[in-house]
């Protein structure tokens, strides 16, 4: 076992320095100041660091200007109309209720896999090619059913969605402790997700790996999506909320069909909105042996008021609506890591955040770390995307992994 202090002095504030909690008491969506997004992401740097920092988060800047015009132009006019937000309000007690609870089983419901038949299928064109094992595309028809009964007809229209899907690389002599990996917004391709994470390494370390695709990504994604996660948000609030428990409630089932298989250990990873639903599965999964976010949003709602310029149909919808953040937060709250408390031991759980990322800002990391009691973290000097000395934090996970001795079946 290893001093946790020590660990976070080596690795985290050699370079970058934090002593103050940000974390508010719970609920946290009225204990955090409105003025979050507003906060500044600075660290104690040398000139060298700052340096670094400063001139990667500027490319952060610019692709999050890129996005948010994205969202604001083609997703956010369906899901702001007064129609849906009419619809939204009404079912606004359903989820704030279950956030209240701090109970994650008020929302994520085990799913029964039992009558689940998960299929086999060529991983296509540009799939790794492993010499010693297998790589397959396994997919399954969704049993999904909305929480809120009222979207229950709806939400089942987007049949594509419905399919769930994952790339499943295996080795011959398996089976073997399984990372899954979840991929950010609208970076749902497998073999990106494959490059930027290095997994051929990690499978050559001799794990097996399982890359799990988002609601409304990739072939989940309807036909006439101008974007790849579109369906996401343009919906409106109850459609968001519905399309994590429906993440979480896939993510489950792939975690069945691999223990049906006979694998015995399952950790799971992710970045950017993967990161924020590695770090919710941490809170409703205690299967999981460990999690271990990459760059994490932790509030959506405090996210998306620091990117202009959708931020502006949003804070006018809040005000036409007489909607407080704090308000608006606890509508989101239902699937926020910060709602729960983690059912996998601080041991096994670890954060890994850019000091230049501007996309999801450090200080969403930061509050998940204080959520988290200040686990082990690793701050690398570079962007959402530029991930600088990428190689020390993965050869960090990698050690982290034996640790807690996830490489033994």
């Amino acid at each position: 076992m290893y001093d946790i202090a020590t660990t976070v002095s080596r690795i985290a504030n050699e370079t970058y320095s934090h002593t103050r909690r940000i974390m508010p008491e719970q609920p946290w969506w009225d204990n955090l100041e409105t003025s979050f997004h507003k906060f500044p992401d600075d660290f104690e740097m040398d000139l060298r660091t700052e340096f670094l920092v400063n001139s990667t988060a500027l490319g952060d800047h610019l692709l999050r200007t890129a996005g948010a015009t994205l969202l604001s132009t083609l997703a956010l006019p369906t899901s702001l109309n007064p129609r849906q937000m009419k619809k939204d309000m009404e079912s606004t007690n359903f989820y704030k209720s279950r956030a209240s609870s701090a109970d994650p089983t008020k929302f994520f419901k085990r799913p029964d896999s039992s009558r689940v038949t998960v299929e086999s299928s060529s991983a296509g064109l540009f799939r790794f090619r492993p010499d010693d094992g297998t790589c397959e595309l396994l997919s399954f028809d969704s049993p999904f059913k909305t929480v809120n009964p009222k979207l229950r007809e709806a939400y089942p229209r987007q049949k594509r969605n419905m399919r769930a899907v994952a790339q499943y690389w295996r080795h011959d002599n398996g089976p073997r402790p399984t990372i899954c990996v979840i991929h950010g917004f609208m970076a749902d391709p497998y073999w990106v997700n494959r490059m930027f994470f290095a997994l051929p390494w990690f499978y050559a370390q001799g794990y097996d790996i399982l890359l799990y695709t988002l609601p409304h990504h990739g072939k989940r994604q309807s036909r006439f999506s101008p974007f790849s996660g579109h369906g996401l948000f343009a919906s409106g609030i109850s459609h968001i909320n519905e399309s994590m428990a429906h993440a979480v409630h896939d993510f489950r089932i792939f975690m069945d069909y691999l223990e049906s298989r006979g694998v015995d250990k399952i950790g799971v990873t992710g970045i950017s909105l993967g990161g924020y639903t590695s770090a919710l599965l941490a809170a409703v999964e205690e299967r999981l042996h460990f999690s271990i976010p990459n760059v994490p949003v932790v509030s959506l709602l405090d996210l998306i008021l620091e990117w202009f310029p959708v931020n502006m149909p949003i804070k006018i919808a809040l005000k036409a609506s007489n909607t407080s953040v704090r308000e608006a937060r606890h509508m989101l709250a239902v699937h926020a890591p910060l709602t729960y408390q983690p059912l996998i031991p601080k041991e096994r759980l670890m954060v890994i955040a850019g000091a230049g990322d501007r996309l999801a800002p450090p200080k969403h990391a930061r509050l998940l770390w204080d959520h988290w009691d200040r686990c082990r973290i690793h701050w690398f000097p570079g962007n959402h995307l530029i991930h600088l000395d990428k190689g020390k934090y993965l050869k960090e996970m990698a050690r982290f992994m034996k640790e807690i001795d996830f490489d033994k079946t």
